[in-house]
């Protein structure tokens, strides 16, 4: 073999031996998913040797981010309209968006005797003077509640009473403090290992609003790191977090 021929095989077999190149992804987080997706990244940058970083902010704005050039590499959001126009503005790849999670909304209290087995009962008793929901026109869960209070026939009646957040977590956090002695939220928050006040909730039946599909999408295609962490949602060590935190299958 000749000197050239026998230098590049020992190249070619040192480059086959070193690891693949870990890569990093910036991720664009719905907050009601923060502490899930905070959850998923120790097992999947152990599993992968990727890392991510994680920012969170209602999808309204976080999308709007998005369209003014913020560099995120994914965007994990609450509701499937904006990755849907993302990719119809050209922002995201094709192909490569799905349903990672389908929200749920509860009525929920920091006091366990307010929320009975009747929500709607609670809602229109009028025992309270606020309620505390995120922005229907930036966030879904915002919207979803609007759905459900129109649904039952309330949304005029408790318009004097209705606070909101720029986002879920901030409606959240509203009832958690007690400054909003209910509020319509997701149970990912009120079941959240991180919520030591347990209170009293009900679960919003579905029919009353629009199901809370939130949807995946990759903004950069060369990222490899963004590709992994979207992969890993599919596996079942995703799903079984997902699943822990009070989140429907995809």
């Amino acid at each position: 073999m000749s000197l050239f021929r026998l230098a590049a095989a020992v190249v070619l077999a040192l480059t086959a031996a070193l690891p693949a190149r870990a890569d990093e992804a910036l991720v664009a987080v719905a907050s009601n998913f923060a502490e899930v997706a905070e959850a998923l990244e120790p097992g999947f940058e152990a599993g992968t040797g990727h890392s991510v970083t994680l920012a969170t902010g209602s999808t309204g704005k976080l999308y709007a981010q998005i369209t003014k050039g913020a560099p995120f590499d994914v965007l994990l959001a609450a509701d499937q309209a904006r990755p849907e126009r993302l990719l119809a503005e050209g922002h995201a790849v094709a192909g490569a968006r799905f349903t990672y999670a389908t929200g749920r909304l509860v009525l929920w209290s920091a006091d366990p005797g307010r929320v009975g087995e009747d929500g709607a009962a609670t809602l229109r008793g009028g025992d309270y003077d606020f309620l505390a929901i995120a922005n229907p026109d930036l966030a879904p869960y915002g919207l979803a509640a609007r759905q459900a209070l129109t649904a039952l026939g309330l949304w005029e009646a408790v318009q004097p009473n209705i606070v909101m957040g720029q986002n879920i977590g901030q409606a959240f956090s509203m009832v958690a403090t007690g400054n909003a002695e209910l509020g319509l939220v997701a149970k990912s928050q009120a079941v959240s290992p991180r919520n030591d006040t347990r209170g009293s909730a009900w679960a919003v039946p579905a029919d009353l609003h629009a199901p809370i599909r939130q949807d995946a999408v990759l903004l950069d295609g060369d990222n490899a790191a963004a590709r992994a962490f979207l992969d890993y949602l599919k596996g079942d060590a995703a799903r079984t977090v997902i699943a822990r935190f009070g989140y429907g299958d995809g």
